[in-house]
């Protein structure tokens, strides 16, 4: 997801979507182990989202959104 839409989400729809995120990519982890992946950069690419989920929950802390 790009960060200009991450950005008009409130900070309680990021906290979601970063946990729905860190589920997927626990199932990702898991599928990788037992069979393979057919695309490995899916881990990658979920990853950056946390993170750039995360930058921007912060920025809104910082600023005091809500």
């Amino acid at each position: 997801m790009k960060a200009s839409e991450l950005r008009k989400l409130s900070i309680e729809e990021l906290k979601k979507k970063v946990d729905e995120w860190k589920m997927e990519l626990l199932k990702l982890r898991f599928k990788k182990q037992i069979q393979g992946l057919e695309n490995p950069m899916a881990i990658r690419k979920l990853k950056r989202d946390i993170a750039r989920a995360l930058t921007i929950i912060r920025e809104k802390e910082l600023r005091g959104e809500k």
